[in-house]
């Protein structure tokens, strides 16, 4: 949980990606939960994740509540799953909670027609607790083994009975990602829920977590969602984060190379507000009147800033500053 591009707090929506891509979810009449990344963490680990709930509310049938990670299908093609070659899978993790008792993880494919729930035990509130979980793989259904998603795993933090399954065994349905008969965490008012070291790797037993230097998870996470933001690329002399040049005395082109190849040609978002950028050219400086992608490749983008009544001159260079240190990002995304 030390890779936090896209920040360290959140409010869950119906899917909403934070920490070391893990997405926190919910639906009605579940309540809002706030994830937040935290140094309370086991030995051996700097951060842990924490889902905190809101109002105390049933998920009924209809309601959810998840925190998922997708795994790529080009990682996860030598499980075999779909084939009688299937392989076993473990599932480790540390997990901490308020809340004592049987909680259910479960991975499905992406057509969410096949799944398997099982459960893990919180024996003591608010101590981490080292758990495991081995899963024999599927040899039916559907598993994609390219670019797209080959698999989830589903932690249930409060999902209804329309999305539940029996634990213990591979299921074929629909939409299936929580566990029958288990602890359901937002049904309780400001519980909490710690997660990290989260491992799943081919075996039929879990083996000690591989840590990997900050750079290289960075580097794994960037090919699915990469950012720019102020306070890292301005300095105290306002360092810019790309040149550019004018196309004419209103449109500025840019161009700019991805630190890691990324999964798919991404889509471009920014900060609140085309203020948070300045574009300057020799002893001036203008704010964008806009801001598009032209389009990106997996590997680069060209990107489009417009100035209405002109500023410069076609062939002039200049540069793209982002100017507020708190909120301006720009933010490029192929996530799964």
């Amino acid at each position: 949980m030390q890779v936090a591009q896209r920040g360290t707090s959140f409010t869950s929506t119906a899917d909403l990606y934070t920490l070391d891509r893990f997405a926190i979810g919910h639906g009605s009449p579940v309540n809002a939960m706030t994830v937040t990344q935290e140094t309370d963490a086991p030995s051996g680990f700097k951060y842990s994740l924490k889902v905190l709930t809101g109002t105390g509310a049933s998920a009924s049938t209809g309601g959810y509540a998840v925190l998922r990670q997708a795994i790529e299908g080009q990682d996860m093609y030598h499980l075999n799953f779909g084939t009688s070659s299937a392989k076993t899978i473990a599932i480790s993790f540390h997990v901490k909670s308020s809340l004592t008792g049987t909680f259910a993880v479960s991975i499905r494919n992406q057509a969410g027609n096949r799944a398997f729930a099982s459960t893990y035990t919180i024996n003591s509130a608010n101590t981490w607790e080292y758990k495991t979980v081995i899963i024999a793989g599927d040899t039916s259904g559907t598993w994609a083994t390219d670019n797209g998603i080959g698999l989830h795993v589903h932690f249930d933090l409060g999902v209804g009975s329309n999305f539940d399954i029996a634990t213990g065994a591979w299921t074929a349905g629909s939409n299936m990602f929580g566990g029958e008969s288990t602890v359901k965490l937002t049904e309780t008012t400001n519980a909490t829920w710690f997660l990290t070291g989260l491992q799943v790797e081919v075996n039929s037993q879990a083996t000690p977590f591989e840590h990997r230097s900050f750079g290289e998870e960075l580097s794994l996470c960037q090919r699915y969602h990469y950012r720019i933001v102020g306070n890292e690329v301005n300095n105290a002399s306002d360092g810019g984060f790309a040149v550019a040049t004018n196309w004419d005395d209103a449109t500025f082109f840019i161009t700019l190379d991805f630190p890691t190849q990324m999964r798919a040609g991404p889509s471009m978002s920014f900060g609140a507000a085309l203020s948070d950028f300045l574009i300057l050219q020799a002893s001036s400086t203008a704010e964008p009147t806009g801001m598009s992608l032209n389009g990106a490749s997996k590997q680069r983008c060209e990107m489009n800033f417009q100035k209405s009544g002109g500023f410069g001159s076609a062939g002039n260079s200049g540069w793209v500053r982002i100017a507020d240190n708190t909120n301006g990002f720009v933010a490029f995304d192929s996530e799964l």
